[in-house]
């Protein structure tokens, strides 16, 4: 996709709600070949105002940020404006980061620390109907799915709890630390300490011992034999 090959620039949009961030990208990709940026937005509300306002090719998605993340941006945009390709390129390659975005329908996904010619190949790539993805999201892609699936939670899980909820109670309940439960589920601690506060607000606990109790009364996990 290069001005030499006659081909028009790809229209770019950038979203990040740093502002120093934001304008870096911005002028890094000026010094890039086939691509124009023709907006920049702060967070996902102005992304999705800007790309039905602008129609550009491909957005540069920030996942995390106020008022409307990059994943709910990314999934407005894809209904709204089937046009416009996504590419996420953020901080994060958690699979909690990773698989909604992809879900979403972003068809890129890179990390901030890319370079430009990787950033180029990602926006070549979704242009022409292919994934744009880093070769570490890659790597993470073929892992999962070489992973066999874990054991699926309840239809109806006890007090509200989301699957993944679930799924960290009975880790806690197989004895398994924080850190222990992050690197089994492939997320951050921060995460996993996310959803125990959640898990424990919902089901009304108040440490360890009372969500490993709950996690037996509720059939969800069992007690050690003897």
């Amino acid at each position: 996709m290069t001005e030499e090959a006659g081909k028009v620039p790809a229209r770019v949009i950038v979203v990040d709600d740093q502002t120093v961030v934001r304008e870096g990208i911005v002028m890094l990709l000026g010094l890039l070949p086939g691509i124009e940026v023709v907006g920049a937005a702060g967070d996902g509300e102005e992304a999705v105002r800007l790309v039905a306002e602008l129609a550009p090719d491909v957005v540069l998605m920030d996942l995390r940020m106020p008022r409307c993340d990059g994943v709910e941006a990314t999934r407005r945009i894809r209904a709204e404006h089937p046009g416009t390709q996504v590419v996420v390129l953020t901080t994060f390659a958690d699979d909690e980061s990773l698989f909604p975005a992809l879900r979403a329908g972003a068809r890129g996904y890179l990390t901030k620390d890319a370079g430009g010619d990787e950033i180029v190949r990602a926006v070549e790539s979704v242009l022409s109907g292919h994934a744009g993805l880093s070769p570490r999201v890659q790597r993470r892609l073929l892992e999962r799915l070489s992973q066999p699936e874990p054991p699926s939670a309840p239809e109806e899980a006890p007090d509200g709890l989301t699957a993944r909820e679930t799924e960290v109670l009975v880790l806690i309940a197989e004895g398994l630390s924080n850190q222990e439960i992050a690197r089994k589920l492939h997320v951050s601690t921060a995460t996993v300490k996310t959803h125990i506060n959640n898990l424990f607000a919902k089901a009304g606990l108040k440490d360890r011992a009372q969500a490993v109790r709950y996690a037996y009364a509720k059939g969800l996990a069992r007690p050690p034999a003897g």
